[in-house]
C-alpha cells in the first residue's frame, strides 16, 4: 500500500480506472470487473461524473451509478476502498465555482450510493474561476464530512504550483495527488514541467492513459493487426513514436523474466518512478483485468527500471 501525499489515504499499487463502466462494459460486466479487482488486492477505484457522458443515449453519471449499485450489493467493502471521482466537466455542473462544485459533489454522492468522495478531482482547470473559489468551495465539502482530500487532474505545471502556493499562504485545502498523462512512450511533459512541482510539495501522482490507450499492453505491433475495439486507433498510433518499437522489445525482455504480462510491467516502471502512487488503467473485462493485477506484486529491479527508461526519450 502507498499514501497518497498528505491525506492518509493507502491505496493498492493499481488504480482501477472505470471510464469504461457504462461505454464498453454494461453493469453486470462492471460488477464482476469490480469483483476481481477487489479481490485481487485492489483498493483505489478512480471515475468522474462526466463517465460516460459521449455515448449516444447516454447523460453522464453512468459509471458513477454502475459503482453505487456495486456498493449498495457490496457495503462491507466501502470502508476499504478509496473511491475517487471528478468535477467540472458534466453540465449543469460544469467549471470550479463554488456552486458546481457543491452541486456536483452531492449529484456524485447520491449516484455512487455513499456518504463521501475519498478523493476529490479537480477534472480540470478552470481559468475563469479564481482558484481562492475553487479551492474555499473544496474546504467546505471537506468541513462537512461529503470529501477527505483533493487533487487536480489536467493541470499546467504553473497553475498547479500557483494553486499549492495559495493553499500555503492563505490556509486553504491543498492539493495531495496529481492526474496528468504519464506513461512510458509520454514522458516529456510530466517529467520535464510537472514533477518538480510534484516533488517539492510531497504530492502523489496517480497517471492515466498509463497504457497509453492500450498500446502498452503489447497489443499492437509493427505490421500487426491491431486489435479491434475503440480506443484501436489511438493506441496503434503510438507506433508512430520514436522508442515505441524498442519499448515493447524491452517490455518483452522484463515480462518474460518474471513470467508475467508486458501490461503489468508497463505499470511497475510507472510504478517505480518517484512520487508515482498508483498507475489507472482500466479493464472492460475480468481477462482483461488479470493481466493488469499482477502489478500489485511485482517489483522491478533498477536494472530493468532503467533498461525500461533508456528504450524511450523523455
Amino acid at each position: 500500500m502507498t499514501q497518497l501525499g498528505s491525506s492518509g489515504l493507502d491505496v493498492s499499487t493499481l488504480c482501477l480506472g472505470t471510464n469504461v463502466f457504462g461505454w464498453t462494459a454494461d453493469e453486470a460486466a462492471s460488477h464482476a470487473v469490480l469483483d476481481a479487482y477487489v479481490a485481487g488486492g485492489g483498493t483505489f477505484v478512480d471515475t468522474a461524473d462526466v463517465y460516460s457522458a459521449w455515448i449516444d443515449g447516454n447523460s453522464g453519471g453512468e459509471s458513477e451509478a454502475i459503482i453505487g449499485s456495486w456498493l449498495a450489493k457490496n457495503p462491507d467493502k466501502r470502508d476499504a476502498l478509496v473511491v475517487a471521482t471528478k468535477v467540472s466537466q458534466l453540465a449543469p455542473n460544469t467549471g470550479l465555482g463554488r456552486d458546481a462544485i457543491l452541486g456536483a459533489a452531492d449529484a456524485s454522492l447520491k449516484r455512487l450510493q455513499t456518504d463521501r468522495i475519498d478523493l476529490y478531482w479537480a477534472h480540470y482547470d478552470d481559468a475563469d474561476t479564481p482558484l481562492e473559489e475553487t479551492l474555499a468551495a473544496f474546504g467546505e465539502l471537506i468541513a462537512a464530512g461529503k470529501v477527505r482530500a483533493i487533487g487536480a487532474s489536467n493541470y499546467s505545471a504553473s497553475r498547479l504550483a500557483e494553486a499549492l502556493a495559495l493553499s500555503d499562504r492563505e490556509g486553504l485545502p491543498k492539493y495531495v495527488a496529481l492526474q496528468p498523462e504519464y506513461n512510458l512512450v509520454a514522458r516529456e511533459e510530466y517529467e520535464t514541467h510537472l514533477a518538480p512541482v510534484v516533488a517539492e510539495h510531497e504530492l502523489s501522482t496517480v497517471p492515466y492513459y498509463a497504457l497509453a490507450m492500450g498500446f502498452l499492453t503489447g497489443k499492437y505491433r509493427p505490421g500487426g493487426d491491431a486489435v479491434q475495439s475503440v480506443r484501436a486507433r489511438g493506441a496503434a498510433a503510438y507506433l508512430e513514436q520514436p522508442g515505441a518499437v524498442a519499448a515493447l522489445e524491452a517490455l518483452d525482455a522484463v515480462a518474460a523474466a518474471h513470467d508475467t504480462s508486458v501490461a503489468a510491467v508497463a505499470l511497475a516502471w510507472l510504478a517505480a518512478q518517484p512520487h508515482v502512487a498508483a498507475p489507472i488503467a482500466s479493464a472492460r473485462t475480468v481477462q482483461q483485468l488479470a493481466d493488469l493485477l499482477p502489478v500489485n506484486e511485482l517489483v522491478l529491479s533498477a536494472d530493468e527500471v532503467d533498461r525500461l527508461t533508456a528504450a524511450t526519450v523523455a
